[in-house]
């Protein structure tokens, strides 16, 4: 029994090896240009299925949140916009747009890199409309400068921020904007499934994130408790969106949301001042109107009704950030494993499965490639139903994907450690006794 499952226990350690050295491998990049499979289905998660196909309820609206379309208007008129909403008393007003010069360095400001800041008028107006509201949170960027990058590579570490201009936000709250996504420049594609709620800068300041500080304007409570969760990533509970006129995202998730397009707020009638008063009331572009098709801060999530091989984003982001505010204020949190309980659940899997086929090896050999592929699917069946149905009944997203990659090699390995491995050891051990005994002799 001792050789048993000490013999199991080796076992378990070498497929674990291969797959380390696979995934050593894979970074290389070398196969990629034969994996035209691979590549399609490389931004899918299993859990979008839940997302986009399970979750076929129609959500309520949301009485919380009203999105306002700035489309492509100056300064000047996005303050007409905003003295409109305010005079309905929304009890806060976010921002979803920079009003300042990210092509000027060192601070310096000149007409060439930055004409907008010299549209006087616009800018007081907009000034101004953001002081009498009292109630404003713009968007910052979070940075790394080049120390940091130096010093600790691609991390979530930054040391400073970028801002409005500090004329145009005068005393307005602020919050980052910055959204996880996959991609490495703005202009490619980014699937957005997670937020990091707050960022401990190298200050030693929290800087909230937009969605957050939003949501703590209106209910500190409620976002007491969520920060409180000290998740440094969350996932986001997607549960809706506003019309889209190709409709990539489902039509039951497309009433979540009140929204305004950019001309309406100009004309007070031609809406009701309840979705207004004492809710949220989020800025943002959702193209030049709502009939548009901009890909301009735009993103793909996992509502998006085709999940693999995806090719038209779905979102736009002020909506992105009123998913997280949904979120925050329904309290709707996504729990998920720790990463040591992943790799926990992948070994004890992978341990067990050896157990299994060792014993089918040294009982009922005949049968071992039959039976272990059977178990193999089954467990490959019984993961994927687990990962899918624990987000749509619990709102628990077990990721499995190590214990899936120990299933999908464990078979192979098993075999190649006692057919190479273990009789090479075996051999070796051999030689080594004759050896012995001949110098005995």
């Amino acid at each position: 029994m001792r050789k048993f499952w000490s013999d199991s226990l080796i076992a378990t350690i070498f497929v674990f090896l291969v797959l380390f050295a696979v995934r050593e491998v894979s970074q290389f990049n070398i196969f990629n240009v034969f994996d035209p499979l691979g590549k399609a289905l490389g931004d899918m998660e299993l859990t979008d299925i839940t997302f986009s196909n399970l979750r076929v309820e129609v959500p309520p609206p949301d009485e919380n949140v009203t999105i306002v379309n700035i489309g492509n208007l100056t300064r000047g008129e996005i303050a007409q916009q905003i003295r409109a909403i305010s005079r309905f008393k929304p009890k806060v007003i976010g921002i979803d747009a920079f009003f300042g010069c990210g092509a000027c360095f060192d601070g310096k400001i000149d007409s060439v890199c930055c004409p907008l800041a010299y549209d006087t008028l616009n800018n007081l107006l907009l000034a101004d409309a953001i002081a009498e509201a009292g109630n404003v949170v713009l968007v910052t960027k979070l940075l790394q400068s080049q120390k940091i990058t130096t010093q600790y590579g691609d991390v979530d570490r930054y040391d400073s921020l970028q801002h409005t201009d500090a004329f145009i936000r005068r005393n307005a709250f602020e919050g980052y904007a910055n959204l996880e996504t996959d991609a490495e420049h703005q202009e490619d594609l980014k699937t957005c499934r997670r937020l990091n709620p707050s960022m401990n800068m190298e200050d030693g300041n929290v800087e909230l994130a937009f969605a957050t500080r939003i949501a703590m304007l209106y209910d500190s409570a409620k976002t007491q408790r969520f920060l409180e969760r000290e998740n440094h990533s969350e996932v986001i509970n997607y549960r809706g969106n506003v019309p889209d006129p190709y409709k990539a995202s489902a039509p039951e998730f497309s009433s979540r949301y009140t929204y305004l397009d950019w001309y309406q707020p100009f004309d007070t009638t031609s809406f009701l001042p309840s979705i207004i008063t004492d809710r949220i009331v989020l800025f943002g572009f959702m193209g030049n109107d709502m009939l548009d098709t901009s890909w301009d801060d735009k993103f793909i999530t996992p509502l998006n009704k085709q999940f693999a091989g995806k090719t038209r984003p779905d979102m736009y982001g002020v909506v992105v950030h009123a998913n997280v505010i949904s979120m925050i204020l329904d309290e709707a949190y996504i729990d998920e494993l720790e990463a040591w309980q992943e790799y926990a659940i992948a070994i004890l899997v992978c341990f067990l499965n050896v157990v299994l086929f060792t014993y089918i090896n040294r009982k009922i050999p005949v049968w071992f490639d039959a039976l272990s592929i059977l178990a193999q699917l089954a467990q490959f069946l019984v993961c994927t139903f687990l990962m899918i149905y624990a987000l749509y009944w619990f709102n628990f997203k077990l990721n499995l994907t190590y214990t899936l990659a120990a299933l999908a090699v464990v078979g192979t390995c098993f075999e190649l450690y006692h057919s190479v491995v273990r009789a090479g050891l075996s051999a070796i051990k051999t030689r080594r006794w004759f050896t012995i005994k001949k110098e005995e002799v």
